[in-house]
């Protein structure tokens, strides 16, 4: 009897165990910019030729015949957007 008295004597003004979620709409761009960024990826001229940025180009279309993605320009796109995405979601985050 005396623990339901301390309970409903204590007031709660603060719940140590709410749940803060992250920001779904900032997680939601996220993911767009990610699928974009693989549909347009950056191009770099072939092996036999000197290095050089080509642009971004649709996937299908590339800005020479022989152009080739440049997987290094990716991955820190990639990984750039992810971490930017997660960061800005958790700095955004609401309490239910």
């Amino acid at each position: 009897m005396s623990s339901e008295t301390e309970r409903t004597a204590i007031p709660s003004t603060s719940n140590p165990t709410a749940k803060e979620q992250l920001n779904l709409t900032i997680l939601y761009g996220m993911i767009t910019v990610l699928i974009v960024s693989v549909i347009m990826p950056p191009w770099e001229t072939p092996p036999s030729q000197p290095a050089a940025f080509l642009g971004f180009h649709f996937i299908l279309s590339p800005p020479q015949p022989d152009a080739i993605v440049s997987r290094m320009l990716l991955t820190i796109e990639l990984t750039t957007t992810a971490i930017a995405g997660l960061y800005l979601s958790f700095l955004f985050r609401t309490k239910p």
